[in-house]
């Protein structure tokens, strides 16, 4: 082939993708002059131009987004068909563009007369003669690469099309990583875009080995689902889910470069608005916390009475002494939980305690007075609402979750449920901890629906603020309005959360290293998705929870009545096959039931094993700089959790990776994603999850092996994150 042939296809190639260029700057000057009328339609002075100008700018804003994010890889595909089909090749790109004449210049890569290019094969080549991968620098073309599916059309037809280049895929497979997950609209199989365009109800489930693309797969099928149906899933929204904010800052790039940005990205520290926690918890406590007994204990710690808050009352009125002791006060208690969440009861509270005090109403000048006459004087009583309040006030999660900091209150509520030595774990936790844990959300979110939110009062209510009177009952939050809300208790003012839980639902829930989930997170994000649909990403092998059963259970309970999907990746496009056959052998020698993909790449290399190592420092730092040098991308030096600080600090000391070293320096702190060139970073075992690396450095993997039950299959995560270099230091 010669340089000549590639550099005219290049330029003929060059002049199309600047004219879509030229359609894209008038594009966006089309949807700015629609933004600025419709900023001109609000002047118009009435409803009506106010509503037009919302509409419009909306729709502006959100193209002119779209139109910003395409720049990069606008044009990626080129499709030559068969004469009868076509005589026209047809263009692939991020986002659709029609020319002057609107006329389609420009495939969106989500269309349906786009999927061909992605499911044509030599096999079935679908009317394709040849399909050709642009790769771009921003809007210059700087290389082709083709696949000729269809020679006997090529053969018949009269238009020539000579075939460039070895191959787009092999071709985005040697490319060097940097610190994001890049999309791979251009180089998506087949067996990848059947889960991508999988139905949009139910459940799509994508298992696969390491390195099959589970990940970019999932997330270009939210991008597949928003193009098809962007009013329900943008309306609803679409909520991504990943093990660390590690790993979301890796993938946060993918969605906005296919255009999309109507979508929630959180970690499992996140998921529950208002909250972020980025520490894990010791294993054996992250195993207690996790497991599902502990829905009971929240469920228990939830009926608990307030602590601090009053245990009688007593009131003479008329000619009678009314008390409400311990046992009434507990029988009023269990009945209203009862009646369902606690919160949920604020409104029957202030009625129930008044029915239990007009019953003890014996004297005559009581009675004659009668029930209105009584509730009144209650009412404007300041000892009662203060009681009332402080009795059954409104409680919000973060503050009773505070109250199993007791230890006399933890064994009461875990009794049965959890046992004495976990009970001290848990104890010790809470006591000593100066923030949230990601394993503490759950049990947070786990009190929030069984507290449940306080009433929203309607406008017909709030008229009957004069009385304090509703149909059926008193109005509890008129007692919170007469004692300045605030608890009687602990005299801390309340007012109710801006979320509520009626505001979690998402119309689409994405699950990345699904089989990573504890029952409780399970359960967390399964209220996220009562009514989704859902695409669920994991390996079995992969799992760092110790009871899989207890985690499948809560998992179908989250799934429940949705019909599933399975797709299945077989092909593992990140490792080169040398350092997949090093990990596939150390799943197979330690018991591991892994899904063993193929690796279809091959360097040539073969990983390097040290063992022995007595200057545990210099061998690693030999390591990590002769990689440095290999690899023109990421390098990862994956430590046990205990040894974190102490490499940490290894690498700010070392002269060769400091900051003035070009291409390289220490990142010290692995849940801070570094900046501008930096490619060296210090991970725990399951920090690594869901990232891949050019190349990785093991240090002790003996240790990663032996920091918790599942450190066998975190080693075996570990020893699958690199695509070029592999070097283990035992």
């Amino acid at each position: 082939m010669s340089e000549e042939l590639v550099e005219r296809e290049i330029a003929a190639e060059q002049a199309f993708v600047d004219r879509v260029y030229v359609q894209l700057t008038e594009s966006a000057r089309q949807a700015q002059a629609l933004a600025k009328e419709g900023h001109s339609r609000g002047r118009l002075g009435h409803e009506g131009g106010l509503v037009e100008r919302d509409a419009m700018v909306f729709q502006a804003a959100r193209r002119i987004a779209q139109l910003d994010a395409a720049h990069e890889g606008l044009v990626f595909g080129r499709l030559d068909m068969t004469a009868e089909v076509d005589t026209e090749p047809r263009y692939v790109g991020r986002i659709g563009l029609r020319d002057a004449n609107r006329d389609s210049l420009l495939i969106d890569w989500r269309a349906p007369a786009a999927a061909v290019f992605y499911q044509a094969t030599a096999a079935e080549p679908h009317d394709v003669v040849r399909r050709r991968v642009l790769r771009c620098a921003g809007p210059s073309v700087v290389g082709v690469e083709d696949e000729l599916l269809d020679a006997e059309a090529m053969e018949r037809s009269d238009v020539d099309l000579p075939i460039v280049g070895e191959g787009a895929l092999m071709a985005q497979l040697s490319r060097a990583r940097d610190r994001s997950m890049h999309s791979i609209v251009a180089t998506i199989q087949a067996e990848q875009d059947k889960a991508i365009r999988a139905p949009g109800k139910g459940v799509v489930s994508i298992s696969g080995g390491p390195g099959t693309g589970k990940t970019v797969v999932a997330l270009h099928r939210a991008a597949y689902l928003l193009y098809n149906d962007r009013r329900r899933y943008e309306g609803g929204g679409v909520l991504i889910v990943g093990p660390s904010g590690v790993f979301m800052r890796y993938i946060e790039r993918v969605l906005p470069s296919l255009g999309e940005t109507a979508v929630a990205l959180r970690s499992l520290g996140e998921v529950v608005d208002g909250l972020r926690a980025t520490r894990h918890d010791e294993p054996s406590v992250a195993d207690v916390k996790g497991s599902a007994r502990m829905a009971e204990l929240m469920r228990r710690t939830a009926r608990q009475q307030a602590p601090g808050s009053p245990q009688g009352f007593r009131i003479f009125w008329r000619d009678d002494t009314i008390v409400l002791d311990r046992g009434e006060l507990g029988r009023l208690r269990r009945q209203l939980m009862s009646q369902g969440r606690r919160n949920r009861q604020l409104p029957r509270v202030a009625h129930a305690l008044l029915d239990a005090m007009w019953r003890q109403v014996r004297g005559e000048r009581g009675r004659d007075r009668g029930r209105e006459a009584f509730d009144d004087e209650m009412l404007s009583n300041q000892s009662f609402v203060d009681f009332a309040a402080g009795w059954w006030p409104p409680l919000d999660a973060a503050e009773v979750f505070g109250w199993l900091r007791d230890p006399e209150l933890l064994s009461r509520v875990g009794d049965g449920v959890v046992t004495p030595e976990e009970q001290r774990l848990l104890a010790k936790s809470w006591g000593e901890a100066t923030g949230l844990s990601i394993e503490d959300v759950p049990l947070l979110d786990e009190l929030r629906y069984a507290l449940g939110d306080v009433p929203a009062r309607t406008d017909d209510e709030r008229e009957l603020d004069d009385t304090g009177l509703l149909e059926g009952g008193v109005d509890m939050q008129e007692l919170f309005t007469a004692a300045d809300r605030e608890y009687a208790p602990t005299g801390r003012a309340w007012a109710p959360p801006t979320h509520r839980i009626e505001d979690d639902p998402f119309a689409h829930v994405l699950i990345d290293e699904a089989q990573d989930l504890t029952p409780m997170q399970w359960r967390m994000v399964g209220r996220r998705g009562r009514a989704a649909s859902w695409t669920i990403v994991g390996d079995p092998a992969q799992s760092s929870w110790p009871v899989p059963d207890e985690s499948a259970a809560a998992r179908a309970a989250a799934l429940e009545g949705k019909e599933v999907h399975e797709f299945h990746l077989s092909t593992n496009y990140r490792n080169s096959s040398e350092i997949y056959a090093h990990a596939a052998a150390y799943a197979e020698r330690v018991g591991l039931e892994a899904d063993l993909p193929t690796a279809v790449r091959s360097t040539g290399v073969e990983p390097t094993v040290l063992a022995g190592i007595t200057d545990l420092e210099s061998a690693t730092r030999e390591a990590v700089v002769r990689m440095a040098a290999a690899v023109p991308g990421t390098v990862g030096i994956v430590v046990p959790a205990a040894r974190r600080s102490e490499v940490n600090a290894w690498l700010a000391s070392w002269p060769e990776v400091a900051d003035d070293a070009p291409g390289s320096r220490a990142a010290v702190d692995s849940s801070v994603t570094p900046s501008g060139d930096d490619r060296i970073v210090v991970l725990t075992g399951l920090d690594t999850k869901g990232l891949e690396f050019d190349g990785i450095v093991v240090v002790r993997p003996q240790e990663i092996e032996d920091e918790s039950a599942i450190g066998r299959a975190t080693l075996y995560v570990v020893l699958t994150r690199a695509t070029q270099l592999l070097t283990t230091l035992s």
